[in-house]
Parts: C-alpha cells; sequence; structure tokens
C-alpha cells in the first residue's frame, strides 16, 4: 500500500506533473512546428513592370529576412516564391499587396500553395530572368 500524501503537497505534484504529462501524450512537436517556417508562392498585378519592382522586391525581402525568387511574366505580372518565419512571411506579404516599388500600383496580389515547412528550400533571394526556347533570356 502506498503512503499517502498531504494535500498540500499532493496538489503542487499534481500542478508541476499534469503539464508535463500532457505534453508527453500530445508528442514531440514536429519540425514544421518547431521551425515555423512558411512558405507561398505570389502573383503581383498592376503596374509593376519597368518600375524597378524585381529590385525592390529583392531589397524588402533582405530586409526581412525572407527567402526566394521574383521574375517578371509575360502577362506583365510579377510572381514568385518566399520562404521566412510566420513573421517575416505576413511582412513581406503586407508589403506586396500594399506597398511594392515606389513607382508601381499595385491593383491586387494572389498568394497560392501556403504551407509550412521542414526545411527553407531557398538559401536566398534572388531575381529570375524567363529563359526563351531561342536561349535568350527576356527580363
Amino acid at each position: 500500500r502506498a503512503p499517502k500524501l498531504p494535500a498540500a503537497m499532493a496538489q503542487q505534484a499534481l500542478v508541476v506533473l499534469l503539464p508535463m504529462f500532457v505534453l508527453l501524450m500530445a508528442g514531440p512537436l514536429d519540425d514544421q512546428e518547431a521551425k515555423g517556417l512558411k512558405y507561398f508562392k505570389y502573383e503581383v498585378f498592376g503596374k509593376v513592370q519597368r518600375v524597378f519592382m524585381r529590385k525592390c522586391t529583392k531589397e524588402a525581402a533582405d530586409k526581412l529576412g525572407v527567402t526566394g525568387w521574383v521574375m517578371n511574366t509575360e502577362n506583365k505580372t510579377v510572381k514568385g516564391e518566399a520562404c521566412g518565419t510566420e513573421e517575416e512571411v505576413e511582412s513581406f506579404r503586407k508589403w506586396l499587396e500594399t506597398e511594392g516599388a515606389p513607382k508601381a500600383k499595385i491593383d491586387k496580389a494572389i498568394f497560392s500553395d501556403e504551407k509550412c515547412v521542414q526545411s527553407n528550400p531557398f538559401k536566398k533571394f534572388e531575381i529570375r530572368k524567363v529563359k526563351l526556347p531561342n536561349g535568350s533570356y527576356w527580363a
């Protein structure tokens, strides 16, 4: 037979042990939750070409700590992918939607394929160019 604990000691033990038990039962955090990295694709519409949008997007991403890429499209939009912490990504999304390059006029920004990732697929943020079938590049 187990010895009886005074009520105050039993209550203290419960306060200390119960949260530990709950954490153990929940299991370890998966890598996505532990690292907190968010990934998404984006496309920005409006007057976003020939206004230094790609250059300014890279500068904003570098300042915020976001990695990924940006490029012009043949549809006169700017698109790309980005990855960072939740805070970095939210700041970058807000910048894409509301600020952009000083001479840009942003009509809308569409975000897709948003997900948590275990590791960052990018090492830095870069400006990409489109390679045309004839081998030349379209900026």
